[in-house]
This record gives C-alpha cells, structure tokens and sequence, in this order.
C-alpha cells in the first residue's frame, strides 16, 4: 500500500517545497511621497569615469550628500540612442523611436519641436512614434505615460521635449534652454524634465570637457530647485557602441547617503532607466497609468560608504566589468562549443573501439595513454564553465588585456578542477569522474547563489546588467549547469544506495535544489523551480527502473502544475507593484494584454535561437547523444541498464533544462549549458562501460578467475562481495576492473556480442540470482572449469560485468 502511494508522497513533498521558497519574498521597505516637486535632468552618455571633484564639483557635492547607483539604459532599440533613452524615460517601459538608422547607429536626424504659442511645445511626430510602439515592439509602451500621470510638466531642451510630451504631442511648458534664473519654470509645475547636454567621445579630454558644461548647467538647477523636491540626474543613454552602465543621483529628504536600488533589479546599487518614471510619480504621491509601468520605483538602502570616492569605485568597477564580459563571452563560448565538437569527433572512434570482443578478427584496442588523455579532456570541457564563472572572483578586467587574463585565471581554474577529479578517490570507478564533475559544479554554483551571486553578474558565464535582463539570482547559463549538477549529484547518490531508497535521495537532492532556485533570497528563478520540479519528478519516478510511462509522465506533469498553481494563488493576493513574473502575466491575461508577454516570449525565444552560440552547444550534444552514445556500440544504453538512477537524472535535466528555457524565453540556452556538463560525462561513463563489457564473473566465487569450483551454483553476488539490489551493487560496480581476465564466453541463445535484445534496462536490478542477469548472462565451456562434471557446455549466470559495473 504504501508503495503505491509512493509517487504521490514524493509529488506533494517537491511541490509543498517550491512553493514555500516561491512564496518567500524579502522584506523591502515600501516607498512613499517625499517630495513636492521632482526634477530629472539628464546627461546621455555620462558615466560613472567621467565624475570627479575638479570636472564636475556640482555632481560630486551632490552625490556626497544623497544616494548612488549604475543605471541601466535599456530601451527597445540596441544601442540605447539618446532620442531613445529620452522616450523610455517618459514612457516607463521600453520604447524606441521610429527614425531609421543603421545596425548598431543611432538615427542622423534631430527631434523636431514646434512652439506655436510661447508657452508649450508639439512634437508633430509623436503619434507615428506611439502608433510605432504600439504596432512594432512586443513591450507595450506608450510615450508619454509618465506626463499623462501629472496635471502639469516642464521640459527643457530637446532631448526633455521627447521625454515630456504627452502621447497626442504636446509639451506643457517648454523652453529651449535653461534661463538665466530657472526658479519660477522649475517651479511651475510639479514635474520638470532638463536636458542637460551629452557626454560623448573616446578622448578623455572631450569627455571632461562636455562633462564640465553639463555640470555648469547642473548647478543653475540645483540653486533654482523648489522647496521640498527631489533631483534625480541620470545618464539616460548610450552616444556609441558598445553600451555601458551609467550614472544615477538622487537628492532630497529621506534620499541621504546610500544606494539606490528597486525591484526590477532586486540589486543594491543597481537601477533601470525605466524604473525612474514610477520613482517620480511615487515620490509626489501621485498613482501609477492603468497600464503598468516595467520598472518599479526606486528605494534607498543603507551601507554606502562614507568616502565618496571608494563608493563610486564600485559601480565605476561594475562598468569596466560589464563591458569587457561582452567582448569575452562571445569568444569563451564559441571556443567551449570548438571545443565540444572536437571531443565529440575523437569520442567516435574509441567507442567503436571500446568493447573487447571474442575472435582473432577483433580490432586492436586503444592505448591506454589515448583512453586517459581523451578522458581527461571530457572532464576539462566539462569543468569550463563552472572554471569560467568561478574566475570572476580574481579581477580580471581591469588590466589592458582583460581577455587574455582571463584566459590564463580560466584554464588555470580548469586544470586545478581537473587535476582535483583526477586524483579525488574513485576515480577509476565508472561514475568517479561524474560525479565529482556534477558536485564541484553544484558546488560552485550553489555556493555562488547562496552569497548572493555576485560571481554572474557582470561575469562572462553570468549575465550582463548592460542587457537589463536579471540583476540577481541565477543566470541562464548558471541555471542550465545547476539544474544538470544537482540532478547528476543525486543520480550518483541515489545509486549507492538501496533501490527502494532511491526516490527518497533524489527528491531530498533535487528539493533542495528547488529551494536554491526558487527562493527569492537566492536564485529568485520561478520559472527555473518549476522546471526543476518537473524534472525532479520523472527522475524519482525511473530511479528505480523502468521506463518513462504515461503514469510516471502524469506524475511529473501534475507536480509541476501543482507547483505553478500554488504560486500563482499566492502571487496574485501580493499587491499589483509586487508581484512576480507569473503574478504578472495572469494579471496582464485577465486585462486582455497577455499577448503582448507571449508575443516577448516567443520573440526572445527565436532571436537566442538564432544567435546563442549554446544553441551550438545543444544541438552538438543531441547528435552525439542521439547518433553515436544510444546507439548499440555507443555504450550509453548499457549505461542506463546497470545505473538506472543515472539515466533518471539524464531523464530529468533534459526535461527541465527544455522546460526552463522555453517558459523563460532563452530558448535552448538552458539545454547548452546544461549539456555542456551532461554530454561529456556522459560520453566518459560510456567509454569505461564498453571498456568493461566483456570482464566476467565465475558462477558460485563471486570473484573472477578461471578456477572456480566445479559445478558451483550462482549466486548472485557481485566481484565485491555486494548483494545487487543495495549498496553493494554500487560497491561492486565501482571497481576499476583492471584485475579481471577476459574469459572466452559463449552468449546464450538469442543473444549477440551486444547482449539481449529486448532493451531490459533495469536488468541488474534483479536479485533473483538464479537466473541469467540481463546482458551479462554467458555459458562458460567447460575446458575453463576444471573437474565440471556434466554436458560438454554448462549454462550459468555468471554475475554482473565487474569493472563495466565499475
């Protein structure tokens, strides 16, 4: 009885799990009115190296005294062009203008503002830029929200005009520039936007220089500024390729001394250009558009340092970081992706020529040096990206040549990690290698994750905050490694442990695992913990043996719905400003603007597709998995027959791995990075099986030799002494094997060099010990056995393969 409610015991376990950790959300301090008046002046292209005590003493005295952080100008086109950082900023959301430009320019003709009455301002171009957003970008926004939500707004300068106007065009007062005493403009509404110049250039004389005069413009604000407001500068935008982080200020009451950060980014010292629109309308008090904005207010967060220059070296450090992992990455991934076709090619002849078989026209076998030098590689390609990520706790990308240091920290990480598995005990067992990868993985990971993941920020295996994506928690690359590691570690536990344990371990493993992901203190990925639990689920329900049927299917179907459902409940009883990705979507669903979220996610889905080079990766991965290690010489399925735990975790990834990267719009990236761990150790595992294919056991020793005792009886045991169906059974099959003669065996009827036919994975799972045992059954003729009294050829289970076993 109790066995049959097994697979729903384990359901309710993973799903009462991921919901308690998706529910859990940290406490943040709700932002409130402030101020009277809000004033945003920014300065496309200022960074965070432009700012020091003798070009911009305004700024600097200003940053001192209220709160920092890295602004991230994402908008809807890429690069962020001024003229597209000015309408996000308005918009809330990102927006981009129509203009037409070339791949990675900015469009040549300027913002065309007519003044007809003295007073305001039109933009006669505005409704063919909302119609544009509309129409032709999948995020909804719509130019203008942001002065739409006040009763009047100030804008000066152009770039302020495309920020300020309304989504019909119109501007509510407008003044080219800023007066010789801005006091009466600043304070005639309780929004005003300035433009306060650009920031452009290579030279860093230039960039002081137009550093300088924004800086002068600056100062006529703050001296003009009314009672009771808050000053926001931003550098709303990119000038040229590649894109960087930026500056952001906030100075008024209750702003003093700290970071800035929000929910969008969930990062202290991390904002989003679109988070400024709601910050303003939640500084004055005022509510937000019907249609929500995609950022989220900003915060203040204590622990800044006292020393301005110290704090700045942060997100000036962050910058330099961001954008030297966007010209690593590309090359890191394309070389792991070389690499893993390479090794794919070699691995093809030494499994053809791995399995020993009987008669003088076998073919010869391959060195030794070959086998180990090869399988020494797999664990290498197998470590790089867990190596790539832990690389970024040594700074690398400070130096003049941040790809070459890189490249040196990289490959020295490896060869430590390899050299570690190398020489870690069990090494030569079969599973060894796996499962010291799949650990050290998790490890790192884990590790990462649970000190806040600074290591993927900003790093070459991470994400990136110049994409505005995810600030936090687990990145797509990091998902796909934790999710194969986790898996693959409780695969390798659970076989060492007695069968009917087996689910138990792999629910215990992989719970926790779904607690790392889903957790928003940690990875804060509910998409990735759904996942998870789906493939949590298969993985327990095959770890016993057996085949993927419609009932286990249904099972792993039910507990991811179970887990989506229960978060979505609590997800939508939060308040609108705080709820999830889930919590959004069925928000925007029940509003009839849930298109628009599927329209994001299927268009990410097609452009990573595209343009990931781990798409490579996957697809390298599938072929060798499907074309060379599940075929009959390829060794993977005789893999899964003696380690069945071992195919349900292989099961698990490469369910959970598609369903992350699909529900999460990263397409196969999730699967490449995970076959990047999977594949090669896989590959490795196979190799040692077929190695050992042909090692055999005397009936009635239970140790091999050819001098067992005449017509012993079977009994079932294990090279090691260890019965099949308990630990010993892992015991028995992490031996090396290379103490085993190769007898000259004769399979029994109906059975080929290859074993049966009939595909019985589970077979070494039998405990009988009377009867043949799946592929490893042989007859032993009786000239190997002497003194046998009987037939000329006595028929006998000879065990399990030893060192295949290994």
């Amino acid at each position: 009885m109790l066995r049959r409610f097994t697979p729903v015991l384990l359901t309710l376990i993973v799903v009462a799990l991921g919901v308690t950790a998706l529910a859990a959300r940290p406490e943040s301090s709700s932002p409130r009115r402030t101020a009277d008046f809000v004033v945003l002046a920014g300065v496309a292209g200022l960074r965070w190296s432009d700012v020091d005590p003798q070009s911009t003493p305004t700024l600097w005295r200003m940053a001192q005294q209220g709160s920092i952080g890295s602004l991230s100008t994402r908008s809807a086109h890429r690069p962020t062009c001024p003229v597209d950082g000015w309408l996000t900023l308005g918009a809330g959301s990102y927006a981009g203008w129509n203009g037409s430009r070339q791949p990675g320019g900015c469009p040549p003709a300027a913002v065309t503002v007519e003044q007809p009455d003295g007073i305001g301002a039109n933009l006669p171009n505005q409704e063919s830029v909302v119609a544009y957003n509309a129409d032709r970008q999948p995020w909804g926004a719509v130019p203008g929200s942001l002065s739409e939500s006040v009763r009047c707004s100030v804008a000066v300068g152009p770039g302020a005009a495309v920020a300020a106007a309304r989504p019909f065009g119109r501007v509510d007062r407008y003044a080219p520039g800023l007066p010789a005493d801005p006091a009466g403009l600043l304070g005639s509404c309780v929004l005003s936007i300035v433009d306060l110049g650009t920031v452009s250039g290579t030279d860093p004389a230039d960039r002081r220089a137009d550093a300088r005069r924004a800086d002068e413009a600056l100062a006529k604000v703050l001296a003009a500024r009314p009672q009771r407001s808050l000053v926001l500068v931003a550098g709303v935008s990119d000038t040229e390729t590649p894109a960087r982080l930026h500056v952001v200020v906030a100075d008024g009451p209750g702003w003093e001394n700290g970071w800035l950060t929000s929910a969008s980014t969930g990062r202290e010292g991390y904002l989003q250009l679109v988070d400024l629109a709601p910050t303003a309308l939640v500084a004055l008090g005022r509510p937000m558009p019907e249609r929500l904005f995609l950022g989220r207010p900003a915060v203040k967060v204590d622990g800044r340092p006292d020393d301005l220059a110290a704090a700045i070296s942060a997100p000036a450090d962050a910058d330099r970081e961001a954008a030297a992992q966007r010209a690593v990455a590309g090359w890191f991934f394309a070389l792991l992706a070389a690499a893993q076709v390479v090794l794919a090619v070699a691995v093809l002849p030494l499994l053809r020529r791995a399995r020993r078989l009987a008669g003088p026209h076998s073919p010869p076998p391959v060195s030794r040096r070959i086998v180990a030098t090869v399988e020494l590689l797999l664990i290498a390609v197998a470590l790089a990206v867990p190596a790539a990520l832990l690389a970024d706790a040594v700074p690398w990308w400070r130096g003049d040549h941040a790809g070459g240091y890189f490249a040196l920290v990289t490959v020295a990480l490896i060869v430590g990690g390899t050299a570690l598995v190398r020489f870690a005990p069990g090494h030569d067992r079969t599973l060894g290698p796996l499962g010291a990868v799949a650990g050290l993985a998790t490890l790192v990971v884990g590790a990462d994750v649970l000190s806040g993941a600074r290591l993927q920020l900003n790093g070459v295996v991470g994400y990136s905050a110049l994409e505005g994506g995810r600030f936090s928690g687990l990145g797509t690359v990091g998902l796909g490694v934790f999710l194969a590691g986790s898996l693959l570690s409780a695969g390798w536990l659970a076989q060492r442990v007695r069968r009917q344990w087996r689910p138990m371990v792999v629910v215990a493993v992989g719970g926790s695992a779904v607690v790392v992901i889903g957790s928003p203190y940690l990875g804060a990925d509910s998409i990735g913990a759904i996942a998870l639990t789906a493939g949590v689920a298969v993985a327990a329900a095959i770890s016993t043996g057996g085949w993927l049927t419609v009932s286990r299917l249904v099972w792993a179907t039910m507990a991811g719905l179970a887990l989506t459902i229960g978060f979505a409940v609590v997800d939508l009883r939060r308040p609108v400003e705080e709820r999830g990705a889930l919590g959004r979507f069925l928000t925007a669903l029940g509003e009839g603007t849930g298109g628009l979220t599927v329209h994001r996610s299927s268009t990410a889905n097609f452009q990573t597709l595209v343009n990931s080079p781990l798409t490579v990766l996957a697809v390298v991965g599938l072929l060798l998995v499907w074309f060379a290690l599940l075929q009959p010489w390829g060794g993977l399925m005789r893999l899964f027959g003696i380690y069945p735990a071992i195919r349900a975790a292989l099961a698990g990834t490469a369910l959970a791995a598609v369903i992350a990267g699909l529900l999460g719009g990263a397409a196969l990236d999730v699967a490449g990075a995970a076959a990047a761990l999977v594949v090669p150790m896989a590959a490795l595992a196979s190799l040692r099986v077929l190695d050992h294919s042909t090692d055999r056991t005397l009936p009635g020793t239970g140790h091999p030799g050819p001098d067992g005792p005449p017509g012993a009886a079977p009994t079932g045991g294990t090279p090691d002494g260890g019965r099949p169906d308990d630990g010993g059974e892992a015991a028995a099959r992490e031996g090396d094997g290379k103490d085993l003669p190769t007898a000259a065996v004769t399979p029994p009827d109906g059975a080929g060099a290859d074993g049966p036919r009939d595909g019985a994975a589970d077979a070494p799972d039998d405990t009988s010990g009377t009867r043949p045992v799946g592929r490893d059954a042989a007859t032993v003729p009786t000239a190997r056995t002497p003194g046998a009294v009987g037939p000329a050829r006595t028929s006998a289970a000879v065990g399990r393969s030893a060192a295949g076993a290994g």
